[in-house]
């Protein structure tokens, strides 16, 4: 076995790490260069990639105030529309309610049907108070009640298909469909009224008007505010773009919750409309009864001045009445 000097071993210890230590010594400026420029290059990296972040932050936020703008537009022309609507011609009336007779017809068989009426009065020998209010009734009120009837009938049956339809056009362009080719297919394959609707708006297409100016003129044959939520919807994925299957989509499931809530409003306030009918048609059905026992007693108020005053004055505060009553059971949702 080979014996170690210590001193040996100690003297080339102390060479090694005097070594280590005059190299560490020479190298150092360069090891503490590498080191900042490393971190400067890391800083300058991670400014660039900051840089990045912000300026696709700011894009996010430029495209988002463009839409914010646009929509704001779009309701702002949507109000102005509503403030400035001017009263609705008979024409468009009878377009509404889905008739396919002229205005001058209507006014021509609203006439007729007063005449016949006045003729029947006349036979009966009424007196020519009656025979007037008779005429106004039958050729004023009661062919412009039914012309309303049908329009609320016809909207109804439109607001409970929409949905549907909207469904079928937001799969329409999940499946590659164009917006076009979806109404369109409203069109050919729908069900009345929205069919009629969706034709139209095909047409004024065919005549040369946008997408966005077809849809907004629906609300003239159809004044809904859900016609007008769908008009803004085209207009704004138009103007801003965006995923329009999925906004489509989500004003079908908008227009559902409030078809609901109209129901459960309709539900709740039943009772009071019941209510208001009764207490209308009270006066009505008392003054009958009393006329079936005892005719003299009612007979004043029809030959007596004083009677007839005091049926005007009623009048009026049966007619506020029923107003009042009217507006207290009727929510606009």
């Amino acid at each position: 076995m080979f014996g170690f000097d210590p001193i040996v071993l100690a003297i080339v210890v102390l060479a090694a790490v005097s070594a280590a230590a005059v190299a560490y010594a020479l190298l150092f400026s360069k090891i503490e260069a590498d080191k900042k420029s490393a971190s400067r290059i890391n800083r300058v990296k991670s400014a660039e990639s900051d840089r990045v972040k912000v300026k696709a932050a700011r894009d996010r936020v430029q495209e988002l105030s463009k839409r914010r703008k646009s929509v704001q537009d779009n309701l702002k022309d949507l109000e102005k529309r509503q403030k400035t609507k001017k009263t609705v011609s008979m024409k468009s009336r009878l377009v509404q309610a889905g008739l396919t007779i002229t205005a001058a017809k209507f006014y021509l068989i609203s006439a007729v049907f007063a005449s016949l009426l006045m003729l029947v009065a006349l036979v009966v020998g009424a007196s020519w108070m009656v025979m007037v209010g008779i005429a106004v009734v039958a050729g004023l009120g009661l062919p412009r009640w039914v012309v309303g009837f049908l329009i609320k009938r016809r909207q109804t049956k439109f607001l409970n298909e929409l949905p549907n339809a909207l469904d079928v056009i937001t799969r329409s362009i999940k499946s590659g469909l164009p917006l076009n080719d979806a109404i369109r297919l409203i069109a050919t394959e729908g069900t009345e009224p929205v069919k009629s609707e969706f034709l139209r708006v095909i047409e004024a297409q065919q005549v040369g008007l946008s997408i966005p100016d077809a849809c907004a003129r629906m609300t003239i044959h159809m004044p809904l505010q859900e016609v007008n939520f769908f008009a803004i919807v085209i207009a704004i994925q138009s103007q801003a773009g965006g995923n329009l299957s999925e906004a489509i989509g989500n004003l079908s499931k908008v227009l559902r919750e409030r078809r609901k809530m109209k129901a459960k409003v309709q539900a709740l306030s039943m009772e009071a409309k019941a209510s208001a009918v009764i207490i209308g048609a009270l006066p009505f059905i008392v003054a009958t009864l009393v006329y079936m026992t005892s005719p003299n007693y009612m007979m004043i108020l029809f030959t007596d001045p004083r009677g007839h005053f005091i049926m005007g004055v009623s009048a009026i505060w049966m007619s506020i009445g029923i107003f009042v009553m009217r507006n207290m059971v009727n929510f606009d949702i």
